[in-house]
């Protein structure tokens, strides 16, 4: 993908304009169009991501240099850099939404009123959807399998590190819906890397009806501040892992390790260790031993850790090998803590007290809560969703995974028989 030369803010506007005018009139045919066209553009798209798998490598590659160049870390590259298994996961993700459900047309609800009319509520698309991201070109796909499926047209807009893989990306997402004769202006990317196109999306209020950032506390920050369409959001993956006093030990050793080491890089990774005092000194000083074996640096208060922790490192998101660890008097000083320097992201208990498990869960009101489970499973596919768009982590219409059923509003069809009101 070549990035398009826009000369100011005149010709950025310009190129957005015609954008947003081609999205809503693909938005009008998309919202009808049938479940098995739908899925016949996903699984050809999923096609055309194995068949181009090479090109799809060579332009991650471009990526990859500019990622360098610009000094990204190890974490940021991980999060860049695709390969032959997670581009099969790719198309794997693209073949789940397209089997998924057609969420389009579903009755939610249906009723009869006293004056004879028959009322439904069902679900239908938002319409046009504005994805802006930063450097997993997976999005690409996952972004505009979700909008697609919901009925939704969507404006992308990668980061200028995944420029080239998204652009190799966005070139089997319109394949697909060529192939099964539907508009290929249904999933359109923005041509440039120009900062001022992001601007000028967020004030596309006659044209997009929802953003949906997806990348850093910057990113997302910026789009909540001066977004004027409605935003999808959440500002921090801060999550939060507790050591109960009745935790499995062998479970919880394993779970910790994970939720903090799998991928550092992903907004599901674990960021703060809390251990209920019991078990500091045993449990809790066995983990931060495996997670320093592990090559992460803990910054800990109450536990031998790497480095002793500071007031700054609460509430951090270091997405990189660390993680912030403290020890704690009982549960509901856990909870206290994560209410103070949670971003409502995801939490998980760690306990076989079952009214514990139940205490966490009822108290604490972040989108994900977990209970002997890794962090790491806050995703969409994860879900059974086949894939998301983000996690949302407002409390209004969307919240956690963002997939296709969250991509729709929903409208009331009223029918009657010549009922006239009184």
């Amino acid at each position: 993908m070549r990035g398009r030369v826009v000369d100011g803010q005149q010709g950025i506007d310009g190129l957005m304009d015609d954008i947003g005018r081609r999205a809503r009139a693909a938005a009008a045919d998309l919202g009808f169009a049938s479940a098995k066209a739908k899925a016949a553009a996903l699984i050809g798209a999923a096609d055309a991501v194995m068949r181009r798998q090479d090109q799809i490598i060579a332009a991650n590659a471009r990526d990859l240099d500019y990622g360098r160049d610009k000094g990204l870390s190890a974490a940021m590259m991980d999060r860049l850099a695709l390969d032959e298994g997670r581009i099969g996961a790719i198309a794997d993700s693209l073949r789940a939404v397209a089997a998924q459900p057609d969420p389009v047309g579903t009755v939610l609800a249906e009723w009869d009123v006293p004056s004879g009319l028959h009322i439904r509520r069902v679900r239908t698309p938002l319409g046009v959807v504005g994805v802006i991201y930063e450097s997993r070109p997976n999005v690409t796909a996952d972004a505009g399998a979700l909008c697609l499926k919901a009925g939704n047209a969507v404006i992308l807009r990668g980061g200028s590190e995944s420029f080239h893989s998204s652009g190799a990306l966005h070139a089997c997402l319109v394949e697909g819906l060529r192939a099964a004769g539907l508009p290929e202006d249904a999933v359109q990317m923005v041509p440039t890397r120009d900062r001022a196109a992001v601007s000028a999306m967020l004030r596309m209020t006659d044209f997009i009806d929802v953003i949906v950032p997806r990348g850093g506390k910057g990113l997302v920050g910026l789009v909540q501040a001066e977004a004027r369409v409605p935003v999808f959001a959440h500002l921090e993956g801060i999550c939060h892992i507790y050591v109960d006093r009745a935790a499995d030990p062998a479970k919880a050793r394993a779970v910790v390790l994970n939720a903090k080491t799998r991928r550092t890089g992903i907004c599901g990774a674990a960021e703060c260790l809390l251990v209920h005092r019991d078990v500091a000194a045993t449990l809790g000083q066995q983990i931060v031993d495996d997670l320093i074996a592990a090559g992460v640096e803990v910054r800990a208060e109450g536990l031998r850790g790497s480095v002793p922790a500071t007031a700054e490192d609460w509430g951090m998101e270091f997405l990189d090998m660390k993680i912030a660890a403290k020890v704690v008097d009982d549960i509901d000083e856990a909870m206290a803590h994560i209410r103070r320097y949670g971003s409502g992201h995801t939490e998980s208990i760690l306990t076989e007290d079952a009214a514990a498990a139940d205490r966490f869960f009822a108290r604490l009101d972040s989108a994900i809560l977990m209970h002997n489970a890794s962090t790491q499973f806050a995703d969409g596919a994860e879900f059974g969703m086949g894939a998301e768009i983000g996690i949302a982590t407002g409390k209004i219409h969307a919240r956690g995974p963002v997939g296709a059923e969250q991509l729709t509003s929903f409208k009331y069809l009223v029918s009657g028989d010549g009922t006239i009101r009184g």
